[in-house]
């Protein structure tokens, strides 16, 4: 099985958001106050601790605009935190029983028949089984309730 890597969203989009930049819906994000449950940030890939300011905002998490670039509602600590380590680790934030994944080719299209609902556990054996393929260059990890992006996994 090939190695793999859970990424989180890079640090110029966060600080971006967290500077009062514009989300992919054109609006400022919103401030709320983490009850320290089920708010995982995308950049640091930890649940937002209870007490803490967090972000919710429309994000697109590819580089280009075509009609498979999603984009959903994400949550992001209100202040600077670390980005998560590029790692096979399972994150922190990953704390559901389940998780949609699903394959996309190289220029940011779903590859049919890639997606599917699997259990936290397996989320890395069925990411390898995908990046495997040569038609499949990233793998995204998105709620099997809400379709919210998690994080993307890439080949190590």
């Amino acid at each position: 099985m090939p190695a793999l890597r859970y990424v989180a969203i890079p640090s110029t989009a966060a600080a971006h958001y967290r500077s009062g930049g514009l989300d992919a819906n054109g609006q400022a994000p919103e401030r709320r106050l983490s009850d320290g449950q089920g708010v995982p940030c995308r950049h640091c890939l930890d649940i937002v601790p209870a007490g803490s300011d967090y972000l919710i905002l429309a994000h697109r998490p590819f580089e280009t605009i075509n009609p498979y670039a999603e984009l959903g509602p994400i949550f992001l600590c209100a202040d600077a935190c670390v980005r998560a380590e590029e790692s096979d680790a399972l994150p922190p934030m990953l704390t559901s029983t389940a998780y949609i994944i699903r394959g996309y080719s190289a220029d940011e299209r779903i590859v049919y028949g890639s997606g599917k609902v699997v259990p936290r556990e397996r989320l890395g054996a069925e990411a390898d089984e995908r990046l495997a393929r040569d038609d499949i260059a990233f793998v995204h990890v998105r709620s099997s309730t809400n379709n919210c992006f998690q994080c993307r996994i890439e080949r190590g």
